[in-house]
């Protein structure tokens, strides 16, 4: 069955479940998760621990004998399985399917792997865990809802904040949800519960943001100047490639004008975004960018990322003086203020 993270505590509090998966590509609240299946399983006896890591030389015998062997003391076990990278290969998949089916009472397992893409979502597997384990899956904090994220966590240790305050932080660690963790708990070491003032956050929140290339696309659709500025200065001090930085804002201008291209021509949007496989919070954003950016904007972007394209492989480009960085920032806030 599938969970919602938030009702864990509730369902363990209940009972346990043999079988327990969770996916995610945010670590902290994995681990979270992961935590609070351990310390309801140490509480109902499940007293010895075996973890498993599918990693090059792993062999899938190990998790069946694991699931066959007696405790030497007669205890209930834990058995932990981590899959960094979620694709077990077809031994691993038949293993899993197996493991599924037959699943030993004396123990509870409990299976980590990071958010599957589409592909490997769709496999024979992943079903057969979906049905037989309580499957968690927790969806990536995104910049929207990271200030209401913040606020929830200092909530729980007795503080709040404002706006202003919240967006400080948010701006400071996205992307980066661990050193978000850290950051108020260290705000609930320096401050007293009650609501923090503007300057008690800045002056204990350091800038431990981690920008993602991907990332940038959101920040040049919604036309948030600052923080694809912030973004394209991360990214650099990062030692990002700019070559994959390019590619990426290339492409999103590449899509955008074949969008506005086929609406010129009468098409409709939502017939031309199913085309272009363009679905969930990208697909929210296209049609106010859309509104806000020119045709001729967007033709005009195309030729100058060819010329970011030549500061970038070391030749003169005439649309652009001095470094290809500031080049490339001028590109996506042209396209972002439309």
């Amino acid at each position: 069955m599938q969970l919602r993270v938030d009702a864990l505590e509730g369902h363990l509090a209940k009972s346990l479940a043999p079988l327990y998966v969770i996916s995610s590509d945010e670590h902290l609240l994995a681990l979270e998760a992961a935590d609070k299946i351990r310390k309801a399983a140490r509480a109902n006896g499940y007293s010895e621990r075996d973890v498993l890591t599918v990693e090059r030389t792993f062999k899938w015998g190990e998790l069946l004998a694991a699931n066959n062997a007696m405790s030497l003391f007669g205890d209930k076990k834990l058995i932990e399985l981590r899959i960094p990278t979620g694709k077990p290969g077809k031994d691993g998949g038949a293993a899993l399917q197996s493991y599924a089916k037959d699943l030993n009472p004396d123990n509870l397992t409990l299976i980590t792997l990071p958010k599957l893409d589409w592909q490997t979502a769709k496999a024979a597997w992943v079903g057969s865990l979906q049905q037989a384990a309580v499957y968690i899956e927790i969806p990536t904090i995104e910049r929207a809802q990271l200030p209401g994220w913040i606020g929830t966590r200092l909530a729980a240790q007795g503080q709040s904040a404002d706006r202003q305050g919240l967006d400080f932080i948010a701006d400071r660690v996205e992307g980066n949800l661990l050193a978000a963790h850290q950051e108020i708990q260290k705000l609930g070491l320096l401050h007293e519960p009650g609501k923090l003032t503007f300057e008690q956050i800045h002056d204990a929140v350091l800038n431990v943001a981690r920008y993602d290339v991907f990332k940038l696309s959101e920040a040049m659709l919604s036309g948030d100047a600052a923080r694809l500025a912030r973004m394209l200065e991360g990214l650099k001090g990062e030692g990002e490639a700019l070559p994959l930085v390019l590619w990426a804002v290339a492409e999103e201008i590449r899509t955008l004008l074949k969008l506005k291209s086929g609406m010129a021509q009468g098409r409709p949007l939502g017939v031309l975004l199913k085309e272009y496989r363009i679905w969930g919070p990208k697909e929210r954003m296209m049609e106010p960018a859309l509104r806000r950016i020119s045709l001729a904007t967007l033709e005009a972007a195309m030729r100058e990322a060819a010329q970011v394209d030549k500061m970038v492989k070391g030749l003169r480009a005439k649309a652009f003086a001095g470094d290809a960085w500031d080049a490339m920032l001028q590109l996506a806030l042209k396209v972002a203020r439309g």
